[in-house]
């Protein structure tokens, strides 16, 4: 129970900075928020958990094509937020259409070959 309270700790604490520095400086938020922290946290956590490397490359794998449309998240939420549609709208509108490219990338990958 102590190692997942420690997960969730550094997790959050890693997000917190985040939020905090935003008060601050946009810019360097934005900087330390595009850093694969997330990934490479669930690298660490997986392989301290059993140390299989393969999960770890197959889970690499996976992330690299996914980012991919998670960038639409970012290039329509102020797109929507600048045309005055508001925060939540905005919010829910960009975060449905993510999860659309999210599936049609998953589609389209299979289509080829790729399984994540």
């Amino acid at each position: 129970m102590g190692q997942y309270a420690l997960k969730i700790g550094l997790s959050a604490l890693v997000l917190v900075i985040i939020a905090e520095v935003a008060k601050r400086s946009t810019f360097w938020a934005a900087a330390l928020a595009s850093l694969p922290l997330t990934s490479l946290l669930a690298f660490v956590w997986l392989y301290l958990d059993n140390g299989d490397t393969q999960k770890i490359a197959v889970l690499s794998y996976s992330i690299f094509w996914l980012v991919l449309p998670s960038l639409l998240l970012f290039v329509l939420l102020p797109l929507l937020l600048r045309s005055g549609l508001g925060f939540w709208l905005s919010l829910l509108t960009a975060s449905a259409a993510t999860a659309l490219a999210y599936l049609g990338t998953i589609k389209l990958l299979s289509l080829f070959g790729i399984k994540l």
